[in-house]
C-alpha cells in the first residue's frame, strides 16, 4: 500500500530503535498489553495473547478471534495467509518474519530476512516463502533456511510482487520499470518500460495485469506484451489499495485538497466490461484498505486505519450498521488481508500485536491445505551421558530411530556425484603420426617432455581476450545468468543432424530458402566458409578465379574456382569445399601461421576464430597474389605480411593491392623512403581514455597513414636507433579490405562505446534528446523523439542503436600526398554530386559489401557468420530479378537481413571481424565474362605416377578424337573410397546408435566407361587417385583398393591426381553427358562435384518404390541380368558396366518410360522376390536366377 497519507507519528518507528532481539519494552508499547506476557530474560516474548473461553464466534459474522503480538513495539508492515497450508504470515518495520500456525495463532518459526529494511510483501509457494524489501528478493523456507537470496540494484525501492505462474514473478515499486524474473534459475528475464512511474500495488484476472500507482492512477496492462490496454485516472493525490473481483474494480485513495492530501471517502469503482466508472460507493469510514470478500454477494471490506471496519456491496449504498471496530494495541491500523476460504481476516498495528477475526470458531484459512510438519522434540535431556575416554563404550548406546526418509548424511546424486580428472589431451603430433593395429596405436616419441612425464593443468590459463570471448550470453549480465544465452537463433551454430540415411533426410531447405548455395560445416577448417562466400560475391573476384587454371596439383585459385562453380550450379542445395580445404591442408605456410585447426581443438572451439579467420583473410589474399603471378613468372612465397614488387602482376593485386610510402625518420635527422604494396589493413584504435567520440572514418585514415615510434636500423649511425616511421598512400585499391582486431576488452570496449556516441547524435538529429542517466527508455519515450518529415518510428530507432560503422566512405587523395576520408550518406551524395563524376579528381566513394563477425556462444564455442550485400547479377542468375539484397550467411544458413543488421555489433555476443568496402561501379571496371579453361584435352593419354605400372596392367583404353562425347552421350560412372577419419558415434540409452560427425572419406578410385558406340562398356577412364593424407581404413572388402595401390612407390595401378581426375569429370559435366551409376548422389558428394540433376540417371532410383528400401546393385544385377557380381570385393569397372545395363534393361522394361504401369508391376515382383530371399542373392547350388523362372517370364509379358 502507499504510505503517503498515513500518520506522520509512524516515522518515529525507525528500524533500528526496535530490533528483534532488544529485551527491553517500547516506550511506544500500551503496558496493558503485557497483562498475560511473560518476557523471556533472553529476549522478546514469543507467546500468543490467550483468548477469554467465554467469548462466542456467531457463525457468518465477524469476530475477534484470536490476538497475539509478532514482535514487541515494532509496527507490523504485512500480513498474508499462506495458500498452501494453515498458517499466518507476519512480516515487520524491522525487517522481521514470523509465522502462526492455525487459527490458535501458535507461533511456528521466527526469524530475521532483513537487517535494516522493512519487509514489505510477502508471497508463499509450495516450497517456500518469498519476502520482498526494498532492494532485496528472498526466498525463504518455512522454516527460515535460505533458498536463495536476489540482490537487485541499489537505485531500487522496490513496493509490490506478482506471481504470474508458478515460476514467474513481477517486480515493481517507485522506478520506471517492472522487473519479470524467472525463479527457477533466479534471473532477470525481462523489464517493461511503465509510462507512469511508481507500481506499488499489482493484481491480475485472466484478463490484465493491473497495476497501481503513487499518483492515483491505475492502469491495464495485457497478459502477454504487458502493453498497457487501458487507464482509469482514480484519484487526483494518491492510491492508498484498490481490488478486483469479476467484472468490479474498486479503489480507495487520496485527494488532493489546499491543505496537502485527504482521505477520500468515495470509493471509485469501475465496470471492466464497458471500461468506465459507476456512481462512486460512499462509506462512512476514512478508507486505507479495501478487499473484495464474495461469499454469497460481492462483499467489500473497507478498513480505516483508526480500527473501523465496514461491509457494503460494490454497487449499492453503504450501511453505517455494518461497521465493527477492532481494537487495535497501537493507535494505527498497518496491514489487512483475508485468507483464500474468505473465513478469516488479519489486522495488524502499529504496536506489533496481529488480530484474527473469524466467521466461525474453528476456520480453516484455505479450502484445501496440506498438512504441516513440525519439529521433533528434542531427545538429549533424556539420553544417558556417553564417557569418550572409555575406548570399549559401545555408540550403540545412542537410539537411532527406525526411518524409511531420507538421512541428513544422504546427499543428493548432484552435490555428490564423482568428478574424475579429465584426461590431457594427447599430443597432435602424436595422432597425426599414430598407425592403429587392431584397436592399439603405435606412434613415435615426438620427445617434446620428458621421459614418462606430462603437465596436468587444472586450470586452463586464460588470456585477456579469452575471458572476453567466452563472455555468456545472458540478458542480465556476465556473472548473474551464466546459462542463458541473448544470440539470436540465426546467428547460432547450425549442425548437421545424422540419420541411418546420412544426410539424405536432413531438411537443408528449413535453413535456406533462396536460390544461393550455403556450405556444409563438418569439414576440418570449414571455419573459413563464411570468407568463401564473401569471395564469391565479389563478382570480379569470381570471374577472375573461374577463369583460372593450372598445373599445380595444390593450387587454392583452381580449387577456389572449382567451388565458385559449384556455387554457380547449386539451386539452394549446400555445398562442401572439401577438395579446397584438402589442398589448403597442403600448404605448409597455412600450418606455419596456424591456420589449420585440429578436430579437437575445432570441436571445443579453444581457437580464437576472430583472430584466425584475420590471419586466414590475409593468408589467401597472398596466397591468390601469387598464384596468379605464377601462370608467368613463378616465384617464392612471399609470407603472409610480405609486399608486392608490382600489383600489377596480378588483377588480385590490381583489385586489393594499395601501393604505400613508408618513411622511417631518425633522430639524427636522416630519412629513409621505402615503396611497398599490403592487399589490407588492420585498424589501429587511439589511446585516448578520456572517451573522446570518434568517427569511423577517423579511426579508418589513423590505420592506413600509420605512424609510430619502433627500434629501427638508421645506415648512418649504423646501428638500431629510435625511429619515427609514418605511411602514406599513394594509390587507393579498388576494394578496401580491413581487419577489425578486436582481440581484448579493451578494443570491444572501445567499439561499445563509439555506438553508444553515435546514437545519441543520430537520436538528436531527428529531434529528440536523450539523458545519458537512462540508459533503457520506455515506448512512450520512443514516439516522442520525430523526425521534422513526420513521426520516427519505434523500428527505425532500434535501427540505430550499436551502429558505428558507415555504410559508405569517402576517400581523397590530396595533392601533398595525404588522405581525407570521411563517413557518407545519401544525403552527402545530394549535396556533393554522383561519386562517379569526382572519381576524375581522386575521390572516390567505398560502399560497404561484407562484414564477417564473430558470434560469442560459450554453449557451442562460438562460430562465424558473414553479412553480404549479394549484387544484382547473382540474383539475375539465380531469380531472375535485378535487385540488391543483404544476407545472412552462417554455413548452411542463408536468410535475407535488414540492412541495418548487418552494422549492428552487439559487443556482448557479436563482435567485428573482417569489413569488405568495394569502390563504387566497381565491375565496369573489369572484365566479367567467364570462359571454362577445361578444355578436351585432359581426356587425352596421360602418364601415370606410379613408378611400377606397366602397360600390361592398363585396365582402360582413352578416348580416341572421333570418340569425343557429345551432349546426351551416356557414360557409365562408378568411384570407390577409403577413409581418412574414423565415424564418432555414441550409444543412446535406448541403444539406438546416434552419429555425431561421419566418416571422413576420400575418393580413391574413378572409373568412366563408353555408353555407345562400337567400344560400348570399355573404360575410358581407371584412375587411381594419390593421396598424400593418412588412410585410415582402406574398405578393401566393399572397394578393392589394398594398401599399396595409391602409393606411387610401389602402385602397379595407374596413378593420377584428384585434380587431374577432377578435371576429366568436370568436362564430361560441362560438356552434358548423362551419368549412368548405382549410388552416384553420394559418389558425386565425396567426389566433391555438382552435377545437374537431368544429367544423372541413378539406377538406385530407377528401380525403386516410394517409402520403400534401397536395393543394392548386386541383388538387380541378379534378378534382372542373371549376373553374379561383387563376389569377394568391388570392382568399379564391374559396377559400372552392371549399371550402364541394368539402364538398358529399364528402359527396355518401361518401354523407354511410356509405360510406367507395367513397370510399377514389374517393381513390385521385385520387391516380393527380394523378401523372400531377405534381400541375398542365393548360392549357385540353390535357386537359379529369376531370368528362368516363370514367374519373370509371366512379368515381361506384361
Amino acid at each position: 500500500m502507499n504510505f503517503e497519507g498515513l500518520d506522520p507519528g509512524l516515522a518515529e518507528y525507525a528500524p533500528a530503535m526496535h530490533s528483534a532481539l532488544d529485551p527491553v519494552l517500547d516506550a511506544h508499547l500500551n503496558p496493558s498489553l503485557l497483562q498475560n506476557v511473560e518476557l523471556d530474560p533472553e529476549g522478546v516474548a514469543l507467546e500468543a495473547l490467550p483468548v477469554q473461553e467465554s467469548v462466542h464466534i456467531m457463525e457468518g459474522v465477524y469476530s475477534e478471534l484470536h490476538s497475539v503480538v509478532a514482535e514487541v513495539g515494532v509496527p507490523v508492515s504485512v500480513s498474508h495467509f499462506d495458500l498452501h497450508e494453515e498458517m499466518l504470515w507476519v512480516g515487520s518495520h524491522g525487517g522481521h518474519a514470523t509465522s502462526f500456525f492455525g487459527p490458535t495463532l501458535e507461533r511456528y518459526s521466527s526469524f530475521q530476512v532483513n537487517g535494516s529494511d522493512d519487509i514489505r510483501q510477502i508471497q508463499s509457494l509450495e516450497n517456500g516463502i518469498l519476502f520482498l524489501t526494498k532492494n532485496n528478493l528472498k526466498y525463504m523456507a518455512r522454516g527460515g533456511l535460505i533458498i536463495f537470496d536476489y540482490l537487485l540494484d541499489e537505485s531500487e525501492d522496490m513496493h509490490s510482487l506478482l506471481l504470474t505462474d508458478s515460476s514467474t514473478l513481477l517486480v515493481g515499486g517507485l522506478q520506471n520499470h517492472i522487473l519479470e524474473i524467472d525463479l527457477n534459475t533466479v534471473q532477470e528475464t525481462q523489464k517493461y518500460a511503465v509510462e507512469t512511474p511508481g507500481v506499488t500495488i499489482m493484481r491480475q484476472t485472466n484478463r490484465f495485469f493491473f497495476c497501481g500507482h503513487t499518483s492515483g492512477k491505475i492502469s491495464l496492462r495485457d497478459l502477454r506484451t504487458f502493453k498497457v490496454e487501458h487507464e482509469f485516472d482514480a484519484f487526483s493525490g494518491s492510491l492508498s489499495d484498490f481490488d478486483v473481483h469479476g467484472n468490479l474494480l474498486a479503489t480507495c485513495g487520496f485527494s488532493s485538497r489546499l491543505t496537502g492530501l485527504a482521505c477520500d471517502r468515495f470509493l471509485k469503482v469501475y465496470d471492466l466490461r464497458m471500461m468506465r466508472a459507476i456512481t462512486p460507493l460512499q462509506v462512512h469510514v476514512d478508507p486505507a484498505f479495501l478487499r473484495f470478500i464474495p461469499t454469497y454477494t460481492s462483499r467489500l471490506a473497507i478498513i480505516s486505519q483508526s480500527g473501523q471496519c465496514q461491509f457494503c456491496e460494490p454497487t449499492g449504498l453503504a450501511n453505517p450498521a455494518d461497521i465493527f471496530h477492532v481494537n487495535p494495541v497501537g493507535p494505527l491500523l498497518m496491514t489487512f488481508d483475508v485468507s483464500a476460504s474468505k473465513q478469516a481476516l488479519a489486522f495488524g498495528d502499529s504496536e506489533g500485536c496481529v488480530h484474527l477475526w473469524t466467521d466461525s470458531p474453528e476456520p480453516s484459512f484455505n479450502p484445501y491445505s496440506r498438512e504441516t510438519e513440525f519439529a521433533l522434540p528434542c531427545l538429549v535431556d533424556s539420553l544417558p551421558p556417553l564417557d569418550w575416554s572409555q575406548d570399549l563404550l559401545p555408540l550403540s548406546l545412542i537410539p537411532v530411530p527406525l526411518t524409511t526418509d531420507t538421512l541428513l548424511s544422504d546427499w543428493p546424486a548432484a552435490n555428490s556425484a564423482p568428478a574424475p580428472r579429465r584426461a590431457p589431451p594427447v599430443d597432435a603430433e602424436i595422432l597425426r603420426t599414430m598407425k592403429k593395429v587392431g584397436f592399439i596405436g603405435y606412434a613415435p616419441n615426438p620427445r617434446t617432455r620428458l621421459r614418462n612425464q606430462i603437465p596436468y593443468r587444472l586450470k586452463e590459463s586464460d588470456s585477456e581476450f579469452d575471458s572476453f570471448s567466452q563472455v555468456t550470453e545472458s540478458p542480465v549480465g556476465r556473472e548473474e545468468e551464466p546459462h542463458r544465452h541473448m544470440v539470436s537463433k540465426k546467428y547460432r551454430k547450425v549442425t548437421i543432424k545424422y540419420s541411418k540415411l546420412g544426410l539424405e533426410d536432413f531438411d537443408f531447405k528449413h535453413y535456406n530458402k533462396t536460390l544461393f548455395a550455403g556450405l556444409e560445416p563438418h569439414i576440418p577448417n570449414a571455419y573459413c566458409n563464411c570468407m568463401i562466400q564473401v569471395l564469391y560475391f565479389l563478382e570480379p573476384v569470381r570471374c577472375l578465379i573461374q577463369n583460372h587454371l593450372c598445373q599445380k596439383e595444390f593450387c587454392l585459385a583452381c580449387e577456389l574456382g572449382f567451388l565458385f562453380h559449384m556455387l554457380d550450379l547449386s539451386r539452394g542445395d549446400p555445398c562442401q569445399g572439401s577438395n579446397f580445404l584438402r589442398a589448403f591442408r597442403t600448404i605448409p605456410e597455412a600450418s606455419a601461421l596456424g591456420l589449420i585447426l585440429a578436430d579437437s581443438d575445432e570441436a571445443s572451439g579453444k581457437g580464437n576464430l576472430a583472430r584466425l579467420i584475420q590471419r586466414w583473410n590475409r593468408f589467401i589474399l597472398t596466397q591468390l597474389h601469387q598464384d596468379m603471378q605464377e601462370l608467368e613468372v613463378p616465384q617464392a612465397y612471399r609470407g603472409a605480411g610480405g609486399s608486392f614488387c608490382s600489383s600489377g602482376d596480378s588483377v588480385i593485386g590490381q583489385l586489393f593491392s594499395c601501393e604505400m610510402e613508408n618513411c622511417s625518420l631518425c633522430r639524427c635527422g636522416s630519412e629513409t623512403v621505402r615503396a611497398s604494396s599490403t592487399l589490407l589493413f588492420t585498424l589501429s584504435y587511439p589511446e585516448d581514455k578520456t572517451g573522446k567520440n570518434y568517427d569511423f572514418a577517423q579511426v579508418l585514415k589513423r590505420s592506413i597513414c600509420l605512424e609510430q615510434n619502433t627500434q629501427a636500423w638508421c645506415d648512418n649511425c649504423e646501428k638500431y636507433q629510435p625511429t619515427i616511421q609514418t605511411r602514406n598512400i599513394r594509390h587507393l585499391p579498388d576494394i578496401l579490405v580491413i581487419n577489425c582486431e578486436v582481440n581484448s576488452s579493451k578494443e570491444a570496449d572501445f567499439w561499445r562505446m563509439q555506438a553508444e556516441f553515435a546514437f545519441k547524435m543520430a537520436v538528436k538529429k531527428y529531434g529528440g534528446e536523450i539523458s545519458s542517466k537512462n540508459k533503457e527508455f520506455a515506448l512512450a519515450d520512443w514516439k516522442e523523439v520525430g523526425s521534422p518529415e513526420g513521426m520516427l518510428m519505434c523500428s527505425s530507432i532500434e535501427e540505430l542503436k550499436n551502429v558505428w560503422l558507415p555504410f559508405s566512405i569517402r576517400m581523397k587523395m590530396t595533392k601533398n600526398k595525404g588522405l581525407d576520408v570521411c563517413n557518407w550518406t545519401d544525403g552527402d551524395e545530394m549535396q556533393w554530386g554522383p561519386a562517379r563524376a569526382e572519381e576524375e579528381h581522386g575521390v572516390y566513394v567505398y560502399d560497404l559489401m561484407a562484414t564477417v563477425v564473430h558470434i560469442l556462444d560459450s554453449r557451442t564455442g562460438g562460430s562465424l557468420v558473414a553479412h553480404i550485400k549479394v549484387g544484382e547479377t547473382y540474383h539475375q542468375r539465380k531469380e531472375g530479378v535485378t535487385h540488391q539484397q543483404w544476407y545472412l550467411f552462417n554455413d548452411f544458413l542463408i536468410e535475407p537481413i535488414d540492412k541495418h543488421e548487418a552494422v549492428q555489433f552487439d559487443m556482448n555476443w557479436k563482435v567485428p571481424a573482417i569489413l569488405y568496402y568495394i569502390k563504387r561501379n566497381l565491375n565496369s571496371k573489369y572484365n566479367l565474362n567467364i570462359k571454362n579453361p577445361i578444355e578436351a584435352s585432359v581426356l587425352m593419354a596421360e602418364a601415370s605416377l606410379a613408378r611400377k605400372q606397366r602397360k600390361t596392367h592398363t585396365t582402360f583404353i582413352p578416348l580416341m578424337l572421333n570418340e569425343m562425347p557429345q551432349v546426351g552421350d551416356l557414360v557409365g560412372l562408378d568411384a570407390e573410397f577409403v577413409t581418412l577419419n574414423e565415424e564418432e558415434a555414441e550409444l543412446r540409452s535406448d541403444g539406438t546408435k546416434s552419429t555425431i560427425k561421419p566418416s571422413q572419406m576420400s575418393v580413391a578410385r574413378i572409373t568412366c566407361v563408353r555408353g555407345q558406340g562400337p567400344n560400348e562398356g570399355i573404360p575410358f577412364i581407371d584412375d587411381y587417385i594419390s593421396t598424400q593424407e593418412q588412410v585410415v581404413d582402406y574398405l578393401t572388402q566393399y572397394s578393392g583398393i589394398k594398401p599399396g595401390d595409391l602409393d606411387a612407390k610401389i602402385s602397379s595401378k595407374h596413378l593420377t591426381t584428384l585434380k587431374s581426375t577432377y578435371l576429366k569429370l568436370r568436362f564430361l559435366i560441362d560438356i552434358g553427358v548423362k551419368f549412368v551409376g548405382h549410388g552416384l548422389q553420394k559418389d558425386f558428394r565425396v567426389i566433391n562435384l555438382m552435377v545437374p540433376k537431368d544429367q544423372v540417371l541413378d539406377t538406385v532410383y530407377l528401380f525403386h518404390m516410394p517409402r520403400k528400401r534401397m536395393i543394392s546393385l548386386r541383388f538387380l544385377a541378379w534378378y534382372f541380368l542373371d549376373l553374379k557380381i561383387q563376389g569377394e570385393t568391388h570392382d568399379s569397372i564391374e559396377d559400372a558396366r552392371t549399371a550402364l545395363q541394368l539402364y538398358r534393361k529399364y528402359l527396355e522394361l518401361s518401354k523407354n518410360g511410356t509405360e510406367p504401369e507395367s513397370f510399377h508391376k514389374v517393381l513390385k515382383g521385385l520387391y516380393e522376390k527380394g523378401r523372400k530371399l531377405d534381400w541375398k542373392v542365393p548360392e549357385p547350388e540353390g535357386q537359379t536366377s529369376p531370368k528362368n523362372a516363370a514367374v519373370f517370364s509371366s512379368v515381361l509379358a506384361l
